[in-house]
């Protein structure tokens, strides 16, 4: 809740008319992952550790598989790492619980006042992408945590991830604090804050490694669980129409395959692709992800020792070769999202191109199989 300070109106006789008088409401004490309270001049602060407890690194693991991601927040407004005092460094942070643990584990033993924005759970890169970690919800978070009457400087840093949501000049008019740009990475906040704010290039460059890449890997499984089995099912079943054999036995030969090959598009799309993603050619995510998936699809019927010697065969096989790139293609476009490799207007435009050839080739390999099915 924001509250107004609503300024004294003098009108020509020279009578004020009442106003609001000014409160501060801090985040609650309350809340699991607070060690205490600091009181200060302005009120009871909650008062954080460095150290994570395991409550903290359970929920965490809970959210890099998709439980409860959407509610993973904490209040807004300002926090006390340890036991700062007036002189003591500020920094902003995402209401991400998950951003906001990253930023107070990487700062052992340091006393510092954070300042929590209400980006409504999303951490700081996307949520200054959307507008909510930006301009006017830093300079209200700082008005109505009465920073300035709490510390002796005017400065704040920021993470830089953050700067395409905020105009640090609007900042400074607004409020009369120097925003500073700190590193990409918490952990390197300790080198960063005690050479008195100095950053190298090693701290500005943004990379996206193995260990990265694939912290990402189990909540992709996670969306796609769902779909995926609802459409094994379906191809299992279907599988038993036509073939050689009876239902139950073209079942047992088609149908398994047909499972494989679906969880094969999948592997390729959202395990394989990130973790070989620099090696993959093409730019694109969904490039990589449609190469990455061809290959897939083409182990799978060598493997499967398909025979292309009549026409079922070839149809089916041709029908894989369209259905799995196109999904291992669409799942690593997800991936987009995660890295700084891709910008907003270069993912809209790259959807713009790929999601109409995606459809179309899985669609099309999903009427190949039929066909492979109803004329076998």
């Amino acid at each position: 809740m924001k509250n107004l300070t609503l300024p004294v109106i003098q009108n020509n006789f020279n009578c004020c008319v009442p106003v609001q008088s000014k409160q501060t409401v801090y985040p609650s004490i309350h809340q699991p992952f607070v060690a205490g309270s600091l009181e200060t001049t302005t009120g009871i602060l909650p008062r954080v550790s460095s150290n994570l407890t395991w409550a903290d690194r359970r929920e965490a693991i809970k959210v890099r598989w998709g439980v409860g991601r959407m509610n993973y927040s904490l209040e807004p407004g300002l926090y006390a790492l340890n036991n700062p005092d007036a002189a003591s460094d500020v920094l902003v942070t995402a209401n991400y619980k998950m951003s906001f643990d990253k930023l107070r584990e990487a700062l052992p033993g340091r006393n510092l006042w954070i300042l929590v924005l209400d980006t409504k759970g999303i951490n700081v890169w996307c949520a200054a992408g959307k507008g909510t970690f930006g301009t006017q919800e830093l300079i209200s978070k700082i008005e109505n945590s009465r920073l300035k009457e709490i510390v002796s400087h005017r400065k704040i840093i920021l993470p830089q991830l953050g700067a395409p949501g905020v105009a640090a000049h609007e900042v400074k008019k607004g409020t009369g604090f120097t925003v500073c740009y700190g590193p990409v990475k918490a952990g390197d906040l300790t080198a960063y804050l005690d050479n008195n704010f100095h950053v190298d290039d090693k701290m500005r460059t943004v990379a996206f490694p193995l260990k990265d890449r694939t912290v990402l890997i189990p909540i992709e499984l996670v969306e796609v669980i769902r779909p995926f089995s609802l459409l094994t099912l379906i191809f299992f079943f279907l599988s038993g129409l036509g073939g050689p054999g009876g239902y139950w036995s073209n079942l047992t030969d088609f149908g398994f395959f047909a499972v494989a090959a679906l969880g094969g598009a999948v592997l390729a799309g959202a395990v394989l692709n990130p973790a070989l993603l620099p090696y993959l050619p093409g730019r694109a995510f969904s490039v990589k992800g449609f190469f990455i998936g061809a290959i897939t699809a083409v182990a799978l019927l060598y493997l499967r020792g398909m025979n292309f010697s009549t026409w079922p065969d070839r149809i089916e096989a041709l029908s894989w070769i369209f259905i799995v790139p196109a999904i291992a293609s669409y799942l690593a476009m997800n991936f987009t999202g995660a890295s700084t490799y891709t910008s907003f207007s270069g993912v809209k435009k790259e959807m713009r191109f790929a999601l109409p050839i995606q459809i179309c080739a899985a669609v099309g390999g999903a009427l190949l199989w039929l066909t492979s099915r109803v004329i076998s």
